[in-house]
């Protein structure tokens, strides 16, 4: 069986799980690879995912690991109702999940169904166990935001990770009618799908019109294949408006400087049409008096001069 090849690092016992009142329960720590973790279980579903059981695996103690730590492990998780009775697991298909400061958690949130744990009071009382192999510890390093993780086929940056579990919680069935032909397809449109939340995460001013007309294509082809992102339209709406209103703001800006410059211009032209009538007064007085008495003033000054 897929996986067995590992081995089982930790078995955590749950009673009376659907009586449980709350939103999230945390397992005791527990050790593997030389490494603290620990098991988090949403009886009720993650946020937006209220129909199955969630389950993740995290890192302990965050707050005392240095900059730049991470974690390569391989790992799956069985559930077992309380006869022994495998109801579900995780596949492992051999590759390695990172755990990181950015990705500190790996688990699914549709681990299982919560209306097959309803069926009958034998799964009132689950065993949840971890197989886990550590293949990569470094305590410290450069920083992993730039790291890659994989989602869904797509590649990620780390520092992505946080945004899209965010829209993934608040809006689970974007890709409810996204079924492609081919398998291939799946990551190009979600590579799409990541673009455009990209684009749409930027600040309004800082997006050209270019961007926004790709935005645009970009959210119409999503939608024709089958996703539903009536919530992403409606931020596109708002990008755009807030975009456009920036510019023309930013056009009456420009208009009343422009004014300014005029004013300031036309006062100049007033100011020089004076000083040249002051000028041209002044040379029309050239012969008068006026001059008679600067050619005084300059010979005496020259007879006293030393």
């Amino acid at each position: 069986m897929m996986g067995t090849e590992l081995k089982k690092s930790f078995s955590w016992e749950i009673d009376n799980l659907s009586d449980r009142n709350h939103d999230m329960i945390s397992s005791e720590p527990f050790s593997s690879g030389g490494c603290e973790w620990y098991l988090i279980v949403h009886p009720k579903g993650h946020p937006g995912y209220d129909h199955h059981l969630s389950l993740f695996l995290s890192v302990l103690n965050l707050r005392s690991l240095r900059l730049g730590w991470h974690r390569r492990v391989r790992c799956f998780f069985v559930i077992l109702n309380q006869s022994g009775k495998e109801l579900c697991r995780t596949t492992n298909d051999g590759r390695c999940t990172l755990f990181c400061a950015e990705a500190p958690q790996w688990g699914l949130m549709k681990m299982l169904p919560l209306a097959k744990l309803l069926e009958d009071d034998d799964n009132n009382k689950l065993t949840i166990q971890v197989y886990l192999e550590v293949v990569e510890v470094v305590h410290q390093g450069q920083s992993t935001e730039n790291y890659i993780l994989p989602y869904n086929g797509v590649q990620i940056l780390a520092s992505q990770a946080l945004s899209w579990t965010h829209i993934l919680s608040r809006h689970p069935d974007f890709e409810v009618d996204f079924v492609p032909k081919y398998e291939e397809l799946r990551s190009v449109y979600l590579t799409l799908f990541f673009c455009l939340i990209e684009t749409l995460s930027k600040s309004p001013q800082s997006l050209s019109a270019a961007e926004l007309t790709n935005a645009q294509n970009q959210l119409s082809e999503l939608t024709k294949v089958g996703f539903k992102l009536d919530w992403l339209k409606s931020k596109l709406e708002e990008v755009s408006l807030e975009r456009n209103k920036e510019v023309t703001d930013g056009c009456h800006v420009l208009e009343e400087r422009v004014k300014n410059v005029e004013l300031t211009l036309s006062g100049l032209q007033v100011k020089l049409d004076k000083d040249k009538i002051k000028y041209a007064a002044a040379a029309a007085g050239v012969s008068s008096f006026g001059f008679i008495g600067f050619v005084i003033k300059r010979f005496f000054l020259s007879c006293f001069s030393v």
